[in-house]
Order: structure tokens, then C-alpha cells, then sequence
């Protein structure tokens, strides 16, 4: 993790990076609901980990010198039922004002954190 990062409010995680720059494209780190102290918000409400996993996404896109805009594809994995891939899902489409880039939605048996929900990554490329 960088200095520009942890400024940013991104949690921090040692021997961790959260993205890498190259050229016009921005290899990212899957976005995790966690809070500017490291804690994880949301437990057992999928739509506010996304929610805030985007808004991490968001933080990282930024500190790179990238936009929204930029984004050009989306996968966000899913612990749980039918449900919980809905809930994250709709938050996905309010976050992106219903004008999500491709996008896949997976569910998944476990992340990466105890009572974690959802995962979000993501494609960045700027347009030349």
C-alpha cells in the first residue's frame, strides 16, 4: 500500500497492494468491504458491503488518476443465497445509476474475511 492511498482513507493492509498502474490500465486488487479503520461494515447485509466495496473502488480510481468513467467491466462475487446475489446486485445498479458496465455476478462458498459478503473487481482502462 502506498502513502497516496492511505491518505485516501483505503484501510491499511501491509504486504498488500491495491493497485498497479500501467500505461492507461489499472490492475486492482479485489475491493473488500472494509471501512477507512479496517472494519467491516455491512455484516449479513450484502447491497452495504457492495455498497462500500464500490466506494473503496471509487477511492483507489481516484488516488490513480483514473475516473468512473473508466471502468469497463465488473465482477462482484456473492457468499450465500439467490438473495444475497440480488441485494448486492440492486446496490450495483444504484451505484452506477443503472448504467453498469459488463458485469458478472458470481456466487461463491467463502471470501476472504470472516462475515464477509461480497468482493468487487474490476477492469480500469482510460480511453485514448
Amino acid at each position: 500500500m502506498n502513502e497516496a492511498e492511505e491518505a485516501a482513507g483505503l484501510p491499511k493492509t501491509s504486504n498488500y497492494r491495491y493497485a498497479k498502474r500501467v500505461g492507461n490500465q489499472l490492475f486492482v486488487a479485489g475491493q473488500v468491504p472494509h471501512d477507512s479503520n479496517g472494519q467491516l461494515v455491512g455484516q449479513s447485509a450484502p447491497s452495504v458491503q457492495a455498497t462500500q466495496c464500490l466506494a473503496n473502488l471509487r477511492q483507489l480510481l481516484v488516488v490513480n488518476g483514473f475516473s468512473e468513467n473508466d471502468i469497463q467491466q465488473v465482477t462482484i462475487y456473492v457468499v450465500g443465497e439467490a438473495t444475497n446475489l440480488a441485494s448486492a446486485w440492486n446496490a450495483v445498479e444504484q451505484w452506477f445509476d443503472d448504467e453498469v458496465p459488463p458485469a458478472t455476478l458470481l456466487g461463491v462458498a467463502q471470501l476472504g474475511y470472516v462475515d464477509q459478503l461480497v468482493e468487487i473487481d474490476a477492469t480500469i482502462i482510460q480511453e485514448t
